[in-house]
């Protein structure tokens, strides 16, 4: 599940629910739980099969495909219900051969369910012959029942989809009394015919194509009772896994997943060991707000990820999330690594380990990866030297003021990890340089005796990869990424055994991309705001609202794609979508700072 303490919480108007106890002990944690929460009218429409169901969705851009229309291949259709510890659900997969068809410029994965009733927020993964290639979180239900749809790119796959696999397939859920709603699941893979206009996309440079020839899983192996990630549980817990290269690769990238549950479900409002033990504060989770997930290649750190804070359909408030669910919520992003630089090392024929470890990690995050290999067909042996590998320690410095359940705390962090090696294959002795530059800032204040909390913080997580031979550049690449974070949560007692629960939050993922001359490939602004409030009597909720209004931004060369949207308790208030581009690209300060206007097609529905 995507945390153990998450639950529905299904308010429209005047509510009476019940909800399980708080301690007054542990108000940091009861600000971030999903209470469990469902209404009598809510309850009572269970049995209402002709009300049709609510659609979530997450706000992203469309994949751009082929004006033909795809073969189809549905590979999966099952009801995850008691499934919960138990084995993933395995299905066999095939190249589809009804096509008529064999080659495909463009491949999507679409992951469509439906549940009706009560029901947890679920973590949940899809693996293809032990490669993950899509990690998500389930939508939670409501009693007339909710439908959502993940559609994902995963034509750099291809060479895995090339080939007899075995599908498998891990949401765990359970089913009693309480908890009635079975996710209803089917899974299509569309296939795509080769188009000439995507053809420059896929060919970077020579030797240099998107699509890896062999995928290697670096994950658990079935059979299990669970999903295939290993979990990583504290700061000191490395999980690793043993594998083998073949003898041509010329170019090598680790693609990393990564979720965080349980007491890091929050990690980014943790607080500081120091303040929890002089408060007693016991059920606390702690170790601070800062967290690193940490890569290394036979025991010494080739790269690093600083993760996006994906929060899940059921994480702050439930009613944020409904039905525009959290960014990344639906479809987790996964980071890369480039460890050509390390191949002179991998290329000794012999076995090599990866391991990962989560700096200051409580339990747990679940963590696998996947290793893209490009393979020389004109050769059987390739080889390549490490020329240079540096790893900057870890800056990490804190500040802390506080006077009893009050006060302030500065969390700040750096990192960066460079490496550069030669390859020497039939596109010649390629030298590849790969970066990465972190830079961590976290702000949070405590008051109100206690009961509210500030976060403000910001991850900037920046990569590139420059590739060339002696006198001519092969490829180059660079992501600017920034994520920014504002929470304010507050409890406000207001007599006579009520009591006030305030969430207000800002989510951003912005991204940039360029090559390595500084040209622009593509920009990311995504932006969410939500305002969540509940009042609780006794064990009641008398009313609540959560509100939600995104802002999204992306273009490139070819393609241009914003929408402005707003929701309010189920409702879409407005729903602006444009596709039209402006004749220059705008630059990255530019999309940081820019307030921008109303768009060109506006649909309100919120009187309808």
């Amino acid at each position: 599940m995507a945390s153990s303490l998450s639950s529905p919480l299904l308010l429209i108007s005047l509510l009476f629910i019940l909800l399980p106890f708080l301690s007054d002990a542990d108000l940091h944690r009861a600000r971030l739980r999903r209470p469990d929460l469902f209404s009598e009218s809510e309850l009572a429409a269970t049995g209402d099969h002709t009300t049709p169901p609510t659609l979530f969705f997450e706000v992203t851009k469309p994949i751009e495909t082929p004006e033909a229309q795809p073969c189809s291949l549905l590979l999966l259709q099952h009801d995850f219900g008691y499934t919960y510890g138990k084995s993933p659900v395995l299905a066999d997969y095939s190249p589809p051969s009804h096509c008529s068809f064999s080659k495909f410029s463009k491949i999507v994965l679409e992951w469509k369910a439906t549940c009706r009733g009560r029901q947890f927020d679920r973590i949940f993964g899809v693996w293809l012959g032990g490669v993950e290639i899509l990690r998500s979180c389930t939508a939670e239900p409501k009693a007339t029942g909710i439908v959502w749809t993940v559609k994902k790119d995963i034509t750099r796959y291809y060479s895995l989809l090339s080939k007899n696999q075995t599908l498998a397939v891990y949401l765990g859920n359970l089913i009693d009394k309480t908890y009635t709603g079975i996710y209803h699941v089917k899974i299509h893979i569309h296939f795509y015919p080769e188009e000439k206009r995507f053809q420059y996309s896929e060919k970077l440079a020579a030797g240099y194509d998107s699509r890896a020839d062999l995928i290697l899983p670096i994950s658990r192996s079935l059979p299990l009772n669970d999903g295939l990630w290993f979990e990583v549980q504290n700061s000191t817990d490395i999980q690793v896994k043993e594998f083998e290269i073949p003898q041509n690769s010329y170019r090598a990238v680790l693609e990393v997943y990564v979720s965080f549950h349980e007491n890091d479900e929050f990690w980014y409002s943790n607080l500081p060991n120091d303040y929890i033990l002089a408060n007693n504060l016991t059920q606390t989770p702690g170790n601070g707000p800062f967290r690193e997930v940490l890569v290394n290649l036979d025991d010494e750190i080739v790269g690093a990820i600083w993760p996006f804070t994906v929060i899940y359909t059921g994480g702050v408030n439930p009613l944020l999330w409904r039905p525009i669910t959290g960014i990344g919520s639906f479809n987790l992003p996964s980071y890369d690594i480039e460890l050509t630089p390390f191949l002179g090392h991998l290329l000794d024929g012999k076995p090599h380990h990866f391991g990962f470890s989560v700096t200051h990690a409580l339990n747990v995050w679940y963590i696998n990866a996947n290793l893209h290999l490009w393979l020389d067909d004109k050769s059987t042996k390739t080889e390549g030297k490490l020329l240079n590998h540096i790893i900057s320690p870890l800056s990490n410095s804190e500040d802390l003021n506080f006077t009893g359940p009050d006060g302030t705390f500065l969390t700040k962090a750096s990192r960066s990890v460079s490496s550069s090696g030669w390859v020497k294959s039939s596109h010649g002795i390629i030298t590849t340089q790969s970066n990465q530059d972190f830079s961590y800032s976290n702000s949070m204040v405590m008051g109100n005796d206690g009961n509210s909390q500030i976060v403000n913080q910001e991850i900037q997580f920046n990569s590139s990869v420059y590739a060339k031979e002696e006198s001519d550049h092969v490829y180059s690449f660079k992501s600017l990424k920034t994520f920014p974070l504002y929470m304010y949560s507050n409890t406000i007692d207001e007599g006579n055994g009520s009591f006030q629960s305030i969430a207000n939050l800002t989510l951003g993922f912005n991204e940039k991309k360029v090559d390595g001359l500084g040209s622009f490939i593509s920009s990311l602004k995504n932006v969410q705001n939500g305002q969540g409030m509940m009042v609780v009597k006794g064990h009641l909720v008398t009313r609540g609202l959560g509100s939600t209004q995104q802002d999204y931004r992306y273009h490139d060369d070819k393609l241009c794609y914003s929408r402005n949207i707003s929701s309010s308790n189920y409702t879409i208030l407005y729903d602006d979508v444009n596709s039209l581009c402006d004749k220059k690209p705008e630059s990255h300060e530019s999309l940081r700072f820019r307030k921008w206007p109303f768009l060109s097609r506006r649909v309100f529905l919120a009187c309808q």
